[in-house]
């Protein structure tokens, strides 16, 4: 028999487990499908020092442990499955995992986005432990310390760039000799008396899984085929990331590179919300996604209550105006 819920919500990071927390509270009785990464990028990731309320610090799997707590103490039910399928084209929505059919009014979609990686063996094992896929996250950690950074769009060398404030020397390592990225970005970390660049040069290998730390990088330049080590405290990835969105594609409006279009937290389907990474290009942040997925849940709360009133459009968006108001003034 199928499940019946007034909100479902795909995703278990920052956002979709504070969307849980918020939902929850308002006696929505949500349902989160985790997904088989239960808890999202933060799980593989270690100190979590730009959250707020932790001056310590905290690991990120602890973090997302009590965002977990957190929203089932409030009555969140939880599905620790994938969801295989969705029907966007009517209400109530269909979601099917591999052992349920889930039938939803509301939809929030908070599936994150996966950072592209090289694919080496070193490179999952150290992740976490000198290897990392966000320079704003981790850079920190890497005061006085020698970086490289892989890729050559505008992501790869912003993060180059930034993490000169922390560490000694930034090499960019990137496999063709052009750029991809713009030119002022190209000609500002030229500049930079930090930054070196090594072209025609791919990752061979990462060390030290043994130690369980960095201490060094395996280049292989393409064109001598060269096969060189250089001393190493941290690699950062920065070739890309890939929205989870291939559930929704020709359902629901994306962008070019496959994000959700979204009018705050809004999709293009009336009753579908869209919260974190999944939609966001920009900053892609613990924080920012927790920010949305509070926003995702009051606004499938306010067209629950809307609807359940029986009020019109107009009426809807007057009340909305109105709570907003009255939340600002109180």
């Amino acid at each position: 028999m199928a499940i019946r819920k007034k909100l479902t919500i795909l995703g278990s990071g920052s956002a979709g487990l504070t969307a849980a927390i918020y939902a929850a509270r308002a006696n929505l009785e949500p349902l989160v499908v985790q997904g088989l990464q239960a808890g999202g990028q933060l799980t593989i990731t270690t100190d979590v020092e730009n959250f707020p309320g932790f001056p310590e610090g905290i690991q990120g799997p602890e973090l997302m442990e009590q965002l977990h707590k957190q929203a089932e103490r409030f009555g969140t039910q939880f599905i620790y499955d994938n969801a295989e399928s969705v029907d966007l084209s009517r209400r109530p929505f269909v979601v099917r995992t591999s052992a349920e059919e889930i039938l939803t009014d509301t939809l929030l979609i908070c599936t994150g986005a996966s950072a592209k990686l090289l694919g080496l063996e070193s490179e999952s094992k150290l992740m976490g432990h000198g290897v990392s896929a966000c320079a704003t996250c981790d850079g920190f950690f890497f005061k006085d310390k020698v970086v490289f950074v892989v890729g050559g769009g505008d992501t790869a060398l912003e993060e180059a760039m930034f993490l000169t404030r922390f560490a000694t020397s930034v090499t960019v390592v990137h496999r063709r000799d052009q750029f991809r990225a713009s030119a002022i970005m190209v000609e500002r970390a030229k500049k930079n008396e930090k930054v070196k660049f090594i072209l025609d040069t791919v990752v061979e290998d990462i060390e030290n899984v043994e130690k369980g730390e960095v201490t060094g990088i395996k280049l292989r330049n393409l064109k001598t085929k060269e096969v060189t080590l250089h001393a190493a405290d941290g690699v950062f990835v920065a070739i890309g990331h890939k929205p989870n969105t291939e559930l929704f594609r020709d359902q629901i409006e994306l962008t070019e590179n496959g994000y959700i279009v979204t009018n705050g937290v809004k999709t293009s389907v009336h009753g579908v919300f869209a919260a974190g990474d999944v939609q966001d290009e920009l900053y892609r942040q613990a924080i920012t996604a927790a920010g949305t997925g509070c926003a995702a849940a009051l606004e499938a709360q306010w067209l629950l209550e809307s609807e359940e009133g029986g009020q019109s459009e107009a009426g809807k968006s007057e009340a909305t105006v109105k709570q907003v108001a009255m939340r600002q003034s109180g």
